[in-house]
Formats: C-alpha cells, structure tokens, sequence
C-alpha cells in the first residue's frame, strides 16, 4: 500500500468519524468471511458501517476528532462500527451479534467523544429505542390531559344522575 492509499483510508475514517455519534471498536480475530458479512449487513441496518482497518491508520484517524479518547486502545485485530443515526441501535446490532458469536469480542466505545467499556455499550444496547422513547413521551404527555377531561367528567356526573333520577320521580 503507498502514501497515497493510507492517506485517502485516513481520511474516509476521518470522515466517518466526524459524522458518527458512536463508535465501536471490536476484536474479530478468526472470524469467518461469512460471519464477518452477516455482522456488516446487521450494522448497516441499523444506520451504520463497519471498517477493518490497520491499527496505526485508525490512530492517525482518530487524532484530534471527536473520538481521539479510543485511539490509543487500538491493538491486535480491530474492527471499527461507526454509528451515524441512533447509537442506541448501533449498540444493539453489536451487543446482539457479539452475544451470539463465538469470535466476536466488543472492546470499547466512544459515545460523542466519551470513552466507553464494553459494559457501558452493552448498557446502551439496553435501552429502549429512539422511537420508543418518543412514544412513551408521547404518552405521558397525552395522559394528563386526558387524566383532567376525566376528573372533570366524573365531578359533574353525580350531580346529572341527581337530576336525573329528580326527573323520573316527577315523571312517576
């Protein structure tokens, strides 16, 4: 590989980095090709792309960008899931694939330039998705107008069932 090659990889993972909330980093040593593409298609899905890269290009990569935290933990066999959308669903899609995988280690993270364990991404897969989070707002929120319209209907049903039952015992 010449200088040139090394400097347009630096700078795609440069780009993907920047435009990345999330990134994961993962030991894939003696993953089968097969695997290897089944673990690419279950990232894209979930809004993000997954690089295997030399070490010494992603630490140069990493450099002063948003995930310069993780750079220094690069060693051995490394691949790179960058989270463009939701880092939740990032986060799942590996935790999820590194559960069933018996080659597959999840080593780190950076979460919008924070380091992170490979326990604390397998908390973030833990949590409910942005869409779920949306709709149990949603429903909080909702509830409490629905709660009132209910609390008031119910203050003035005893005195409609008093009125009522004074005009049946007139009618009688």
């Amino acid at each position: 590989m010449n200088r040139t090659q090394k400097a347009a990889i630096i700078e795609g993972i440069k780009a993907k980095a920047g435009a990345s909330s999330i990134v994961v980093v993962s030991d894939f040593k003696g993953m089968p090709v097969e695997e290897m593409t089944r673990l690419r298609i279950k990232i894209r899905e979930s809004g993000g792309e997954l690089v295997v890269v030399k070490n010494t290009l992603a630490r140069i990569a990493l450099t002063d960008s948003a995930h310069d935290a993780i750079k220094d933990s690069f060693k051995e066999n490394c691949a790179v899931a960058f989270g463009m959308h939701d880092p939740v669903a990032l986060a799942k899609a590996v935790s999820s694939f590194a559960k069933t995988s018996k080659t597959l280690d999840m080593k780190l993270g950076s979460l919008e330039g924070k380091p992170l364990t490979a326990d604390q991404v397998e908390a973030l897969a833990k949590l409910p998705s942005k869409p779920e989070l949306l709709a149990k707002a949603l429903g909080t929120m909702n509830a409490v107008p629905t709660n009132f319209v209910s609390l008031l209907a119910n203050t003035i049903r005893p005195l409609l069932y008093a009125l009522k039952a004074i005009e049946e015992k007139k009618a009688a």
